[in-house]
């Protein structure tokens, strides 16, 4: 099952993401952007600082229309697992 190292690499950023999500109490199999926009967007009564989040993430990633939503989207298809596990 060889890679490409564009997708080696992509594999490892999605890790690091989820790595940083489960070190601030996230989900360990939720990137920062999908648990950023289900705070700031999806949440009955979002606070101040996941507004704040959900704006600095974007922001992050300047070159991709709404990052946080195509994050959420994205975990909800299970986009990232190998097709044997979708």
């Amino acid at each position: 099952m060889k890679q490409s190292i564009k997708n080696y690499m992509r594999n490892i950023a999605i890790a690091a993401d989820q790595l940083a999500n489960a070190m601030i109490a996230g989900s360990p199999d939720e990137t920062v952007s999908s648990r950023v926009y289900r705070g700031a967007v999806l949440a009955a009564q979002p606070t101040r600082v996941a507004r704040m989040a959900y704006r600095a993430v974007n922001a992050l990633f300047f070159w991709q229309e709404d990052h946080c939503r195509a994050a959420y989207l994205r975990e909800k298809q299970r986009a990232h697992l190998p097709d044997g596990l979708k």
